[in-house]
């Protein structure tokens, strides 16, 4: 274990990840292949400011602002790629008994900089959307981003899903202006 910030961090094969319960201040700082990640979030109300602050890059090192729609849940640095070079995967859940979850991520190219990485709009897939409610899990793992929900049948309510989870790995992968994550494996149980 190591102790960065006033957190306890987890080391896991590569991996230093922290998971929130939420609705608390959120503010980590994680550290993979040499770079730190400062990650705060006041977590107040339903739409909040999320600050990614960089340490230790070569060119770059000013902060990511962004605004997010709920709280952020739990944050964890990683290289999918294998590159070297660490990405910042921020988890995201909206207010409201669905949980939705989202992601926010950059990728430091070559050390350098930071560049956006896009998790495409589950929306947009409409076999893996089937049944999604909400209550979205993500995890780094074995080099892709999995992404667990329960999976609904037309009736249940929102506190009883009935048709087991959905897990979906995705990998990480160049894009043309940013890193884009695209389905790598899908699995329900």
């Amino acid at each position: 274990m190591h102790k960065i910030s006033t957190a306890v961090l987890y080391c896991l094969g590569g991996i230093l990840a922290f998971a929130s319960a939420g609705a608390e201040p959120f503010d980590q700082t994680l550290e993979f292949a040499g770079i730190r990640f400062q990650v705060q979030c006041a977590n107040e109300g339903s739409i909040n400011q999320l600050i990614i602050t960089p340490q230790g890059l070569e060119y770059d090192n000013r902060p990511m602002r962004r605004e997010v729609n709920g709280s952020v849940t739990g944050a964890e640095a990683g290289d999918l790629n294998g590159d070297g070079s660490p990405e910042i995967y921020v988890y995201v859940s909206s207010a409201g008994s669905g949980s939705y979850g989202s992601l926010i991520a950059y990728s430091a190219n070559g050390k350098k900089s930071l560049t956006e990485i896009n998790l495409p709009d589950l929306y947009a897939d409409p076999k893996n959307s089937e049944g999604y409610m909400g209550h979205d899990v993500f995890a780094v793992a074995e080099n892709v981003l999995q992404r667990r929900f329960p999976i609904y049948k037309p009736g249940d309510t929102n506190a009883e899903p009935s048709g087991g989870k959905r897990q979906i790995d995705y990998k990480l992968y160049p894009g043309e202006a940013v890193w884009q994550l695209k389905i790598d494996r899908v699995t329900e149980y």
